[in-house]
């Protein structure tokens, strides 16, 4: 059994990024810029919008961030996502979900531009990776096959099951697998709340995809022997054992599934740090693009 490190392929890929903006400034160009939207309090947007602009300072990015409270209109809020389309100065900005009641996060997402659409939510990045043509591509299924790309993990013909079928994470993955291309042209299956026979269904996976949200739901007894196991889920669960109260787990029970792995990603450190470095990756493609106009 292999761990899947994302936390020091992370770092890899953040050092190659430094490089290339060290390179870009060298020759006149400006450093790539990030815009976060924040709205509200929320502690998860707001640890994740704190490591998005820690991760920026370390790779040479300008990072700003804009912040609303909860009672903001979707007005307001319209109004900045087209102020940040029309700045020649932002490359690529996010809009932190989740979003209050009140605002429609579909009119939000379709709203930016696809050329500054650095999450990869907008339909027409959807699409384009859908038809298998450069498109930014949601930052957690981009960030999994790199990885899978990194440890040579082989796809191609591969039997791959992925458990969730969200917008944001399974229903690309799946996509993204199955497509031509190294890593992808593999078979895959979608399971979900609906799906019958799951546990025969998981067991014929060479490389089985946990995006569920649902603490310890994959177990041994759901896995082939020498499987390729990566776990997307990272759930705050109750811990008398961390100084915060809570510890991150995924959906997959480890000690129990790690031994019959050939490769398995740790959560945390595995994914989520992936998550990250392919938002980097997509606003540096961004300002490559604003650049060479």
């Amino acid at each position: 059994m292999q761990l899947l490190d994302g936390k020091a392929t992370a770092r890899s890929i953040k050092q190659e990024i430094a490089e290339e903006v060290k390179k870009m400034k060298a020759d006149g160009a400006r450093e790539p810029h990030l815009v976060a939207v924040l709205v509200g309090h929320d502690g998860g947007s707001e640890s994740y919008v704190a490591y998005k602009i820690k991760d920026c300072e370390e790779v040479g990015f300008k990072s700003s961030l804009i912040r609303y409270e909860d009672d903001v209109t979707e007005d307001e809020l319209l109004k900045c996502v087209h102020d940040l389309n029309k700045d020649d100065n932002v490359d690529g900005f996010i809009v932190q979900l989740p979003l209050p009641e009140h605002i429609s996060e579909e009119k939000i997402t379709l709203a930016i531009d696809p050329k500054k659409d650095v999450d990869g939510f907008h339909p027409q990045n959807v699409g384009q990776m859908t038809m298998g043509l450069p498109a930014f591509v949601s930052a957690t299924p981009q960030g999994i096959m790199e990885l899978i790309k990194r440890y040579h993990i082989e796809t191609s013909g591969k039997h791959a099951v992925v458990l969730g079928r969200s917008n944001i994470v399974g229903r690309p993955m799946s996509i993204l697998l199955s497509l031509k291309g190294d890593p992808g042209n593999a078979t895959v299956t979608v399971c979900h709340s609906r799906t019958q026979n799951l546990k025969e269904i998981c067991r014929q996976a060479d490389i089985l995809i946990a995006a569920l949200g649902h603490p310890g739901f994959v177990t041994a007894d759901m896995v082939k022997e020498g499987a390729v196991v990566i776990d997307v889920g990272t759930t705050r669960v109750p811990s008398d054992k961390t100084k915060s109260g809570f510890k991150l787990t995924g959906d997959v029970v480890f000690d129990e599934v790690a031994p019959k792995c050939s490769y398995i990603t740790p959560v945390p450190g595995g994914v989520g740090p992936m998550t990250r470095a392919s938002l980097l990756i997509n606003t540096l493609k961004a300002a490559r693009a604003s650049n060479s106009k």
